[in-house]
This record gives structure tokens, sequence and C-alpha cells, in this order.
């Protein structure tokens, strides 16, 4: 039971479920390309994305200088129910398209020394 109230505590923050969703969305994500598609700085987005791994909400890799975030794959079956129903319900708001239009036009994705150093 204190997983499940972990995972909505985390959940409840808007910052934390725009990376989520995008991270739901795209599968697997640079630290710069989410920095990028939610507009804020790479500290925040740092800070929040430890939260969600500490949860366990998240997993990443290291790949040469980048670290790459995902879903947890070993997260409970409601878990990826629950983001993809939120998914249908967000996807219409102006914020969420905002964000993938946002990650869309990133140029030098994920790669990009420009963004991603």
């Amino acid at each position: 039971m204190l997983q499940v109230i972990n995972y909505f505590k985390c959940l409840s923050d808007e910052t934390r479920l725009r990376c989520m969703l995008l991270l739901h969305r795209e599968g697997e994500l640079c630290v710069c390309e989410i920095t990028h598609a939610l507009d804020l700085s790479q500290p925040k987005i740092s800070r929040h994305l430890a939260l969600l791994r500490q949860s366990g909400l998240l997993s990443d890799d290291k790949k040469g200088q980048w670290v790459y975030y995902k879903i947890n794959p070993v997260l409970p079956e409601w878990v990826g129910d629950f983001l993809k129903e939120t998914v249908i319900v967000v996807e219409e708001t102006s914020v969420f398209q905002q964000d993938i239009l946002r990650l869309q036009r990133m140029t030098d994705r994920p790669d990009g020394e420009k963004f991603c150093e």
C-alpha cells in the first residue's frame, strides 16, 4: 500500500506527470530532450527525474555521456494502464501539445552536443 501512495504522490506534481507522460509516449528520452520539451531548466528537470527514479517509476541508462530515462519496465500493470488512460485524457490539452511540439522541433536529438552536454 505504501508504494501505491508513493507513486501517486510523485505523479501529483505537474512537472513529474508531464515527464512521465512524455516518456510513456516516446519510450525513452535524454534529460536534454525532456528539458527542451517542458521548457524548464535542466537542474529542475533533473531533480524531478531523480524523485521519479527513487520512487521506482523510472529507470535510467547511461549511454556515453548522456543519461536516458524510461518508464520502469517492472512496474505493476495498473501503473501502465493509469499512464495510458491519463495520456488519453490530457493529449488534447494545450500544455501536452506544446510539450510534444517543442520535442518534435528540437534539432539534433538526442545526441546533439549543443543540447546534451
